[in-house]
C-alpha cells in the first residue's frame, strides 16, 4: 500500500483534475492500447520484450496473403514462429486492476463506452459491456464478407478454411491482420462514440497506430476533455487536459477511487 500512497500523494493534483472532468461529463469513452495489458503478463509488441522486436514485424500484406491462400493460412497458423508465445500469454492472463477500475466507470454510468486496440478480452472478462474492439477479438472467428462473428470455442471447423453459414463467406479469425480494413460495423461504432463523446481517458496507448489515433486528437479538435494515462509521455500527451504518468493497473484505481470519494461529498456521504 505504500507505492499506491506514494503515487496517490504524487499524482494528488492531476487525480483530482481527472476526477472532476470525469464528473462533469455527460459521455465519457475510453481509448486503450497495449499498455493497460502489460500488467496482465501480456508482452507488447514493440519495445524491450516485445514479440516483434524478438521475432521481427509480421508482413505488412498478411492480409493479402491470407485472402490468396486461406487454406495454407489456416493450416499454418499456429507454426508460425513468435504467435505461439503470445498465444499462450494471451491464454493464461487475466484482468487486473487497471481493467477492473474502467469496467467500474462503466458501472457507475460515467464511462459510456470502450474503444480498445487489444485482442486480449481481458476488458470484456473484467466486466465492461459497451466495448469497441478495433483490432478485433482473438477469442472469436469473424466472416469477412457480413462481419458475423462467433466464439471460436463455439463455431466447428469442418474443412479449412471454414465458410460462414450465414452468407458462404471467408471465416478468420477476428483480429485485424495488416492489410485488412478496420471491419465496417466496429469502426462506426468507434466514429459514433468518438463524436458523441465529451471527454475521452486514453490509457496505455502511444496514440501512433491508426485509425485510432485519429480518435482523441479528433475529439480534442472538438474542445473534448483528453485524460491521460500512460507509462510515458506520447505524442498525445501534449494534447491533454491531464495526464497522469505511471503504470495504469495502479493509476486507474486510483482515479476510480478519487471520482467515488467525489461523488460520495456531492451526495452528502461520509
Amino acid at each position: 500500500m505504500g507505492i499506491l500512497t506514494d503515487l496517490k500523494e504524487k499524482l494528488k493534483e492531476e487525480l483530482d483534475d481527472a476526477s472532476n472532468l470525469l464528473i462533469a461529463s455527460k459521455y465519457a469513452v475510453g481509448l486503450t492500447g497495449a499498455g493497460v495489458s502489460v500488467e496482465s503478463g501480456i508482452p507488447p509488441f514493440r519495445g524491450p520484450g516485445g514479440i516483434w522486436t524478438k521475432y521481427g514485424e509480421p508482413s505488412m500484406d498478411g492480409y493479402q496473403r491470407f485472402l490468396a491462400d486461406p487454406k495454407g493460412w489456416w493450416e499454418g497458423r499456429t507454426r508460425r514462429a513468435g504467435i505461439s508465445e503470445l498465444i499462450v500469454k494471451l491464454m493464461e492472463a487475466k484482468p487486473n486492476p487497471g481493467h477492473y477500475a474502467l469496467a467500474e466507470l462503466e458501472e457507475m454510468n460515467i464511462l459510456k463506452c470502450l474503444i480498445t486496440q487489444n485482442i486480449d478480452d481481458l476488458h470484456r472478462k473484467a466486466g465492461n459491456k459497451n466495448l469497441a474492439e478495433i483490432h478485433g477479438n482473438m477469442t472469436k472467428l469473424r466472416c469477412i464478407s457480413c462481419n458475423t462473428r462467433w466464439d471460436r470455442d463455439a463455431f466447428e471447423i469442418k474443412e479449412v478454411p471454414p465458410q460462414c453459414p450465414e452468407c458462404g463467406g471467408l471465416v478468420k479469425s477476428d483480429t485485424v491482420m495488416f492489410g485488412e480494413p478496420i471491419p465496417r460495423d466496429v469502426l462506426a461504432k468507434c466514429e459514433i462514440e468518438t463524436a458523441k463523446c465529451d471527454c475521452m481517458l486514453v490509457a496505455g496507448t502511444t496514440a501512433t497506430v491508426y485509425p485510432a489515433a485519429s480518435f482523441p486528437k479528433r475529439a480534442k479538435r472538438r474542445g473534448v476533455a483528453l485524460i491521460e494515462v500512460n507509462l510515458y509521455e506520447s505524442e498525445l500527451s501534449y494534447l491533454c487536459d491531464v495526464v497522469l504518468l505511471g503504470p495504469s493497473g495502479q493509476i486507474l484505481p486510483l482515479l476510480v477511487e478519487c471520482v467515488n470519494e467525489k461523488l460520495q461529498e456531492k451526495s452528502g456521504g461520509t
